[in-house]
């Protein structure tokens, strides 16, 4: 396994036998500097940085998880194009995300976005690979509006992310940090811990959580606390709203390093609230399960892959649904108990070490009838999507 990711400089890390990381220096995204961007002329060009190590490593599959530069990378070796590469890999395209939310929230705004994304898909992101790859229903939902009209034939399959189970579970509550945290906050032995995990980023529909505290507050239950772990580009913007909001009820606590001990704060609370209604897949509320929470969650997007009414908490992506769910909670001990439960099966279901022997089987599958078909197939286009685990 290769893995080639931006990077403040170049350096190399070799992981046992098995696993090298390229670190590419590149420059900051334009419209989210938190992200770094590879340029095409690293891999188009002789000499370049990418270009050099597809020559050395000459892969028999390329996975490309990019929508904006290195997808036309993978045309030029899907066709042959790119000067100097004798070799013919598999292209395959890792979505994890959908363009159109994308756009709409950093570039163009929903009008254009709805406008442009489809086009841009269609003719310079779904031609690229041999096959696609979305991490969710929900993501691929796009790709199948512009599968159809192509000579050759693609797929895309459903390859679902994981979760650490074991590092995240319930066993790491720990009683003192939870003292801890409800000093913290300013609480006493009623206080319920709510817990938001992840990038202070625009699509992520932070706000969300602040109206849902206002109205816990102003119904007159003022026993929850709302912690905010994590960081990013937006967060003094999101603490100014917060104070703002909900005074004094809403407490961040930075970005927690190494995983052990975020999974020990998460343990140590009691929801876990995650606001965005259009999540790809959503990694950290299934983190949140695995460590024993309740989860509340919008009930759209690829959050819905894991979670439902049997295993957490769906609500509509509104402050009032949220505080409605998060009573709820709170209102029956064994039906609590019950999809906690549920939500942890649900986790080890989705281990990474299955995730991942999932991911793999399919590469190979992938790069079977990629080899068996030859470098074109002129046939009518076709839209496949089946699930990893099938």
């Amino acid at each position: 396994m290769r893995i080639v990711v931006p990077a403040a400089e170049n350096r190399v890390e070799e992981f046992g036998r098995f696993v090298r990381i390229y670190h590419v220096a590149a420059p900051r995204a334009p419209f989210s500097p938190s992200y770094r961007i590879l340029y095409p002329n690293r891999a188009l060009v002789p000499g370049g940085a990418v270009y050099r190590i597809l020559e050395n490593e000459q892969p028999d599959l390329v996975e490309i998880c990019d929508k904006f530069t290195m997808n036309y990378v993978g045309g030029l070796l899907r066709t042959g194009r790119l000067p100097g590469i004798r070799f013919r890999p598999t292209v395959v395209a890792l979505s994890c995300e959908r363009l159109e939310q994308t756009m709409n929230t950093y570039a163009f705004g929903r009008d254009l976005a709805k406008k442009l994304a489809p086009a841009y898909l269609r003719w310079l992101y779904f031609p690229m690979a041999d096959h696609h790859i979305a991490v969710s229903d929900f993501v691929a939902e796009e790709l199948q509006q512009v599968s159809a009209g192509h000579k050759v034939d693609r797929g895309v399959w459903i390859g679902p992310m994981g979760v650490d189970a074991a590092t995240f579970s319930s066993e790491k509550l720990d009683v003192r940090l939870r003292e801890e945290l409800v000093a913290l906050s300013g609480g006493d032995e009623s206080t319920r811990l709510l817990v938001y995990a992840g990038r202070m980023a625009p699509e992520k529909n932070i706000p969300l959580l602040f109206g849902m505290m206002q109205v816990l507050a102003d119904s007159g239950a003022q026993e929850y606390r709302l912690l905010m772990v994590g960081d990013g580009e937006g967060r003094p913007k999101l603490q100014r709203a917060a104070e703002e909001q909900a005074p004094g009820l809403i407490h961040f606590l930075g970005h927690r390093r190494p995983a052990s001990e975020l999974a020990r704060l998460l343990a140590s609370c009691d929801v876990f609230v995650h606001p965005n209604a259009t999540e790809p897949f959503g990694i950290a509320p299934l983190e949140a399960m695995a460590a024993g929470l309740a989860l509340v969650a919008p009930n759209t997007g690829g959050v819905t892959t894991y979670a439902n009414h049997e295993n957490s908490w769906p609500a509509e992506p509104e402050p009032e649904a949220f505080a409605m769910a998060i009573k709820d909670v709170f209102a029956n001990t064994e039906r609590r108990r019950r999809r906690q439960a549920a939500a942890r099966q649900e986790a080890e279901a989705r281990s990474w070490p299955l995730a991942s022997a999932r991911y793999l089987q399919l590469y190979r599958e992938l790069h079977a009838r990629v080899s068996s078909q030859g470098e074109y197939s002129l046939h009518p286009a076709f839209f496949s999507k089946r699930s990893v685990s099938g």
